[in-house]
């Protein structure tokens, strides 16, 4: 495989895959550099003091510098073409860098490099291409994503934001929910119905400015104390330049983005450094003057998750192997975001078992075990198991595309 040292085996007993997964010497190096540029730039105006919750939904001047020094040294878009600025080079370095950046807490590329930048390339215009791929790679643009609607959340081509034509543009009225980065995003690539008498492709994707006329954007606090935002389109009006690829097709990148968005966004640095924090717990705690890594059930509970974990982190090396076959890892991505969610969901559950009553207290309050972070982290879980398509969605995904069951089995 190209880039890096990654091959696939079949079994024919099982009908599956068995992957050997290891970084060669030259991504080895990369790693490490990465590691001590974090290490060197650990700032608490950065970096999240729970990592392992990946909460990006708060931007700073210092983030935004932060992401302008990943740029300044060539880490954004290293797998584009050359040709749109990229370097090229093996998909593994995304990976990488999207690890690292997970587990001290860090910002992301993500949207703009993962989603925006790389549906640019496949389909976005000279100008669009021109205007906005020299901006990501340099980090000094931020991009929110508006599918859900609020009678239209997982099932996104339901949409009904409105796009109708006025001379050569196009006139925007409707709602969009759970637009996580609204509050802060400089532009906005939304889906808007352009054919009222066609579902699938009766979409278009839209680049709109977020302080455009007619745009009016509302909070939403989430179950995990997170923000995300409702955003209101009144008569928006946009003209041919804000349309991305060919009107009506915009079900097909949407489609794209979401895969990408489901690997670009989802990286396991947060549910190991979970993991790790509950070991170490359970390695040090005392119940009742018994050390509690003698339990056997707390035994069992420990094995079990570790045991999730390395399947989460083979999952998630299935999704890299399309990807770096130049694939859009459909299936792939939604088995490893349903189970590396859910997987998140039972670790936080074992924790509050594990800890017992102190457990439920919150980040902040007197005697809350580990600054509370697995009360919240059980509270913010139900928040993963939504973003970039909730969990029935990738199980309708993994039964129609994966198994290849009706769609109304």
């Amino acid at each position: 495989m190209p880039g890096t040292a990654c091959k696939a085996v079949p079994v024919a007993s099982l009908g599956d895959w068995i992957m050997e997964f290891e970084l060669r010497d030259e991504e080895k190096a990369f790693d490490e550099e990465v590691e001590q540029f974090l290490r060197d730039h650990q700032s608490p105006e950065v970096m999240d003091a729970h990592p392992e919750q990946l909460s990006q939904t708060v931007d700073t001047p210092a983030k935004r510098a932060f992401m302008r020094r990943l740029a300044e040294r060539g880490w954004l878009g290293m797998s584009w073409p050359s040709e749109y600025g990229g370097r090229e080079l093996s998909g593994i370095y995304d990976f990488v860098l999207t690890e690292a950046l997970s587990r001290y807490g860090a910002p992301q590329p993500g949207k703009g490099v993962g989603i925006v930048g790389k549906t640019l390339i496949r389909h976005g215009s000279d100008e669009m291409k021109r205007r906005f791929l020299p901006q990501i790679l340099r980090g000094e643009i931020e991009f929110a994503i508006g599918y859900s609607e609020p009678d239209a959340g997982s099932d996104a081509a339901a949409m009904r934001l409105r796009a109708e034509r006025k001379g050569d543009g196009w006139v925007l009225n409707g709602a969009k929910l759970w637009t996580t980065s609204a509050h802060f995003a400089d532009w906005y690539w939304v889906g808007a119905r352009t054919d009222p008498d066609a579902k699938h492709k009766g979409i278009t994707v839209f680049l709109i400015p977020m302080d455009h006329p007619g745009l009016s954007i509302r909070p939403i606090w989430t179950i995990g104390d997170e923000r995300t935002n409702e955003v209101f389109f009144e008569n928006v009006e946009v003209g041919p330049d804000a349309v991305v690829g060919h009107v009506n097709q915009g079900w097909t990148y949407i489609c794209e983005a979401l895969d990408l968005e489901r690997f670009a966004m989802m990286p396991i640095g947060g549910l190991e450094k979970k993991v790790e924090a509950l070991c170490a717990h359970v390695h040090a705690a005392e119940v009742s003057g018994r050390r509690l890594r003698d339990d056997p059930v707390a035994r069992r509970r420990i094995a079990r998750v570790v045991t999730e974990l390395e399947v989460s982190r083979m999952l998630q090396k299935r999704v890299i192997s399309a990807a770096l076959k130049d694939r859009i890892p459909t299936v792939e991505s939604s088995q490893y975001k349903l189970y590396m969610n859910e997987c998140g969901q039972r670790v936080a559950d074992a924790a509050l078992d594990l800890m017992g009553p102190d457990g439920i207290l919150r980040p902040g309050d007197e005697g809350a075990l580990l600054d509370g972070k697995f009360e919240r982290s059980y509270r913010y879980t139900v928040v993963d198991t939504i973003g970039g398509g909730a969990s029935e969605i990738q199980k309708n995904i993994i039964a129609t595309r994966g198994l290849g069951l009706p769609k109304n089995f």
